[in-house]
């Protein structure tokens, strides 16, 4: 799979990773041709797999990244790099940080890379609608185009929304949800997909657990 449909994956992490050790804010320029073929061949996979993932231990969880590019090379430097660990990530990999196309650039490939191996989630900020206005839209139009934002955008669209480990950890990005009640009302949810503004798609992304006071 490294030279699935012209896209040099391999070559890709390659570049991604040679800022590794570097100062942090190094930027990786890689050609827009295959920024949107990785996001097309990443879109593939996802529209193959469930909706809802139903993954088996040893596999590391991890939570929002933010477009901290280093945090992340960091994270892969503690945990393993692909394929030595199995990632399942959370969302929020883009907005707020600096370096949210390497980011999603690099968790991108390795999907590719490894699908059966590494997994991501959709988070509130994989939306058009938040990313417009927190950090990435800016990136992709100061970096590439506006284009290539919304061939990221149809990509987050198709990414699966919750996943279960060894059937009994549930994994999403916000919370729980009223309205559910079973979850093949979560596989039925039907990508490509905005986030609505209410329900159980919604809540999955959007909703944060609260300590209740009695």
């Amino acid at each position: 799979m490294a030279k699935a449909d012209g896209l040099d994956v391999d070559g890709m992490i390659e570049k991604l990773l040679e800022v590794k050790g570097s100062r942090p804010g190094r930027m990786v320029a890689l050609p827009e041709k295959d920024v949107k073929a990785l996001c097309l061949k990443a879109r593939e996979i996802f529209m193959s797999q469930p909706t809802l993932l139903e993954l088996e231990a040893p596999i590391k969880i991890v939570g929002d990244i933010h477009g901290q590019y280093f945090d992340l090379l960091r994270l892969f430097d503690y945990g393993g790099f692909p394929p030595k660990a199995n990632y399942l990530f959370l969302g929020d990999y883009v907005d707020r940080g600096k370096q949210s196309l390497e980011t999603i650039c690099l968790l991108l490939a390795y999907k590719v890379k490894y699908p059966e191996n590494f997994f991501l989630l959709r988070g509130n900020h994989e939306s058009a609608a938040i990313n417009r206005i927190y950090g990435f839209y800016d990136e992709c139009k100061r970096r590439y185009s506006i284009k290539l934002w919304r061939t990221f955008t149809d990509c987050f669209n198709c990414l699966p929304v919750a996943a279960i480990v060894d059937e009994k950890i549930f994994c999403m990005h916000g919370g729980l949800s009223p309205e559910l009640h079973d979850m093949d009302q979560i596989r039925r949810v039907q990508r490509p997909t905005d986030v609505p503004d209410a329900g159980i798609l919604c809540d999955l992304l959007w909703s944060d657990p609260e300590r209740v006071r009695k």
